[in-house]
C-alpha cells in the first residue's frame, strides 16, 4: 500500500470516529418540545431553525470529508484491481477430456452397487 492510500485510509477512519461522537452529543431537534409546553423561553415546537450551531457545521463538514475519502478509497481500489489483472495470472481453464491421472483415479473408484434403482448395500435393521 502506497503512501498516499495508507493517509487516506487513517484519515477516513478518525473522521469515523469523530463523525459518530459528534452525532451522539448534539441534541436533537425534537428536544425542545417539552420546553414549548412548560417554558415561556422556547420561539416554536422544534426549536429556531436559524443558522445551525458549530456542531452542526463541523458535522457537516466531517461528512463531506467522509465521503470524499470513501470516493477515494473506491478510486484506489479500482486501480489496485485492474493493477492485478494485468499482472498475466493464469486463467485455468478446464478441459473436455480428462487428464490422464484423473482417469486412472476414475478406474480405481467402487463400482455402481445399484443404489439408484432403490437397492442399499446397508443391512437391514430387524
Amino acid at each position: 500500500m502506497d503512501w498516499m492510500e495508507t493517509l487516506v485510509v487513517v484519515v477516513h477512519v478518525v473522521i469515523a470516529v469523530a463523525l459518530v461522537g459528534l452525532v451522539l452529543i448534539q441534541q436533537g431537534k425534537g428536544a425542545d418540545a417539552g420546553a414549548a409546553f412548560g417554558g415561556g423561553a422556547s420561539q416554536t415546537v422544534f426549536g429556531s431553525q436559524g443558522s445551525g450551531s458549530f456542531l452542526t457545521r463541523l458535522t457537516t463538514i466531517l461528512a463531506i470529508v467522509f465521503f470524499v475519502t470513501s470516493f477515494s478509497l473506491a478510486v484506489f481500489a479500482k486501480q489496485r484491481a485492474e493493477v492485478a489483472g494485468e499482472a498475466g495470472i493464469p486463467v485455468v481453464e478446464e478441459s473436455k477430456e480428462a487428464a490422464p491421472a484423473e482417469q486412472a483415479a476414475e478406474g480405481d473408484a467402487a463400482p455402481d452397487s445399484g443404489a439408484e434403482n432403490g437397492e442399499s448395500d446397508l443391512p437391514e435393521l430387524e
